[in-house]
């Protein structure tokens, strides 16, 4: 009998990261690229953060105990989404702006800035990352497309569910455009001549309608229905006309170029 363990990232309980002192710990799901967790993955590793993974407890009712599974998550940080981030003994973390802005301050010195000085700059970033991230921006939409458990979190409805495809393509259109307007400057990022926050949160939530190739997001057991969903996504016809070639590129050398890939999931690789 082999010795060896499985390989893949170790995974600690959530009851281990509130007891840590020490360290940043950010919750995930095995094998799934949960979009605001794998975009803050990403955020960290282009900062240079190493960081402990923690078990995000599913939602729903343990069927032995009767217990809601994320009771104990909402009694430490008075809410259930994924990521939570925890460092040191700061307060958790919820919002990516939040998360972002810890990250900027305890990431390596020698990291790319990801939120510019320049305060120009830094309003077309974060204006960028609202677009994407924040309420009724692209995630928003794709998340209420069906009715289902996350699509009533976010406030599912028959007329926002239409409404929907025409948002998500407002964005993806404004993205290219922004980035037409950069290549004729000689740039290939968002904002200015280096990476930031809004290349790194774009790239990765671009995923939720154009699936980035496996040797940069690996198939898993717990993650191929889930890209399958994400790229139905991107054949519907209003999102399909507004997804470019330049859009796949710069989705393709932001994750490949700051990113780890293939990305590192843990659960069962196929």
């Amino acid at each position: 009998m082999s010795d060896t363990k499985p390989s893949g990232p170790e995974f600690i309980t959530l009851e281990e990261a509130a007891a840590m002192k020490a360290g940043t710990r950010v919750t995930f799901i095995p094998g799934i690229p949960a979009m605001y967790a794998e975009a803050l993955k990403n955020i960290c590793y282009v900062k240079g953060i190493p960081l402990i993974r923690v078990l995000h407890p599913m939602m729903g009712v343990d069927k032995e105990t009767g217990v809601d599974r994320q009771a104990r998550l909402y009694e430490l940080t008075s809410q259930t989404s994924l990521p939570t981030m925890l460092h040191g003994e700061e307060r958790p973390r919820n919002v990516w702006i939040e998360q972002l802005g810890l990250a900027e301050r305890i990431g390596a010195p020698s990291a790319p800035k990801l939120i510019p000085d320049d305060f120009e700059q830094r309003i077309e970033v974060i204006g960028l990352c609202e677009a994407v991230l924040g309420e009724d921006g692209f995630v928003w939409n794709m998340r209420i497309l069906n009715d289902s458990p996350l699509g009533q979190k976010y406030g599912y409805s028959d007329e926002a569910s239409a409404e929907g495809p025409g948002k998500i393509a407002a964005v993806l259109k404004l993205i290219d455009e922004r980035l037409s307007n950069q290549e004729k400057r000689g740039s290939r990022y968002l904002v200015g001549d280096s990476v930031t926050a809004a290349d790194v949160y774009w790239a990765t939530m671009s995923m939720a309608v154009l699936p980035a190739p496996t040797d940069i997001m690996p198939l898993t057991k717990q993650n191929q229905g889930m890209l399958k969903f994400f790229a139905m996504n991107g054949q519907i016809p209003a999102v399909a006309e507004a997804i470019t070639e330049r859009i796949g590129e710069h989705q393709r050398y932001i994750l490949s170029t700051y990113c780890e890939t293939p990305a590192v999931l843990g659960g069962d690789p196929l």
